[in-house]
Parts: structure tokens; sequence; C-alpha cells
């Protein structure tokens, strides 16, 4: 599958006067979407380039998962356009949709299939014939540490372990755009580990990374570009180094979100 270059490709080109810019992996323009009253995702307006690997950070409620999933098609908009390397996710949702693959916040996975059968199955909705899936399912057991659990069914898996067999579905098909919402939630650090170089090799190679995260340190270390949202709104978005300017990705995020409280709490909770 050919991909577009990697962000550091692109302004290697760049300098060498090529400007030949590539479709947006993913743009979002006017997203809206409410739950009665409540504003939930208010006007965003959001580029990926093709090639990065994109942050999404913003506090609890601020509207992340609901736009990622308007974003992959889980969740239809009030009003907006989300487009996949061109294709409009709503009014072309088939050909949108193959090229994505999205390990989403709170969607149940079909968890009476063992892990193998899970990521075999996701394989074949894509369309990969069966000696062809069941050769990359292996792989993804294999590089996810999942090998031993491969015939157990996800229902007894752990909570880091269905983060894992969800993220070798989102990957079976080979996708040109991978849209991750939280994966290091209740992930072991070696695991984490695993999970960050294999997202830093997928994004190297071309693809397209978008991942939500709480953790400021995570995402600074690991993205190479970030959007911090709250509200439902964009505050602000570009490369790591444009956002979080002369401090660090935390100190710009309380910046702007604020509600951050420089007291010790009440003396009951300083002990005696």
């Amino acid at each position: 599958m050919t991909r577009a270059p990697t962000a550091r490709a692109r302004a290697t080109q760049a300098r060498a006067g090529v400007v030949d810019e590539p479709t947006a992996a993913l743009e979002l323009r006017g997203l809206r979407k409410s739950f009665g009253a409540k504003a939930a995702v208010d006007g965003v307006d959001l580029t990926v380039p093709g090639g990065s690997f994109f942050g999404l950070v913003g506090p609890n409620g601020a509207g992340k998962t609901t736009t990622l999933s308007m974003a992959t098609g889980l969740l239809r908009p009030d009003a907006g356009t989300a487009r996949v390397h061109g294709l409009d996710v709503w009014s072309d949702p088939f050909a949108a949709k193959r090229i994505i693959g999205n390990l989403a916040d709170g969607v149940e996975l079909f968890d009476r299939l063992t892990g193998e059968q899970l990521i075999v199955y996701t394989g074949l909705l894509f369309g990969l014939d069966r000696a062809t899936v069941a050769s990359r399912a292996s792989d993804l057991l294999d590089l996810l540490d999942l090998t031993s659990s491969a015939g157990s069914p996800v229902s007894d898996y752990s909570a880091g372990m269905r983060k894992k067999i969800g993220l070798a579905a989102a990957l079976v098909h080979s996708p040109r755009l991978l849209v991750l919402d939280e994966p290091f939630e209740s992930v072991d650090p070696v695991s984490a580990a695993n999970i960050r170089d294999i997202l830093a090799g997928f994004a190297r190679s071309g693809g397209t990374v978008v991942v939500s995260s709480h953790s400021m340190d995570l995402v600074q270390r690991m993205c190479d570009h970030v959007a911090i949202v709250a509200a439902g709104r964009v505050l602000a978005a570009g490369t790591i180094d444009e956002v979080r300017g002369e401090g660090t990705l935390e100190d710009r995020f309380l910046q702007l979100v604020g509600g951050r409280r420089h007291d010790e709490g009440p003396e009951w909770l300083r002990g005696s």
C-alpha cells in the first residue's frame, strides 16, 4: 500500500524545494455534536498531516472521544465534515473506513471469540484472503506478546490485554490512518514501550497515527504534532514545538485549559 511521506520526509523535501504537499490524512471542518443541551464538540477544525504522529490531549469531558468517533464514522455529527485522505467519512463511508484502523474507547469487542479469531474475523471483514489474514494474525500476536493467549476467549483477557488485541485488530488490514483512543490505558510499562515502538515504526513507514492521551509527557516524547482541546474546541494545534513554546507541553496545557489549584487541601488531609 502506498503511504504518504512522513513529516520528517516532507521537511527534507521542503528544504530541497519540493512543494508537492500530500493530501491531509485527516481533515475535520466545523464538527459539532450535542447531547441534549450540552455541546460536546463545538465547531472543531483540525488538519492531521499525512505521515505524522499526532497527539490529541485534553481534560476529561473535553470532547476527544466524541471528536474521534465522528472522525472515524462511529458517530454522526450534527454538522461539519470529516475527510480521510480526501474521502468523506459520511458520504463515502465504505471507502473511507477501509483505510482507517480504529481502536475506539468504550466500544465492546466480540469477546466470545478467541484473540486469534478476533483478528482473523476483522481481517476477513476488510476483504483479506484467509492465508494472508492468518499470517498477519500470527505476526501481530507475536508482536504484541499475545501468542500464549491466542486461543483464550477475549472475555478472559485483562483490560491491558484487551487494549492490545484491539490494536492488533486495528492493524491487521494495514490501514493508512490509525486512530487510537487512550491506547495505553491499563497497559503495563513493558507492553506500552513495545506499542510505542510499533506505532513509531508505522509512522516512519508513511502511515499516520492519531492518539488521544492524558499523559502530556508521553505525547511530548512520542508525537511530532499535537492539538489541545477543551470544552469541545481546539485551543492550539501544530507541531509539538509550536504548541509548547518555550516550556513543556504540560505547562502550555495548564496555561490554556486552566483549573490548576495550588492548595494542599483541607487540614484534616495533611496528617496530625
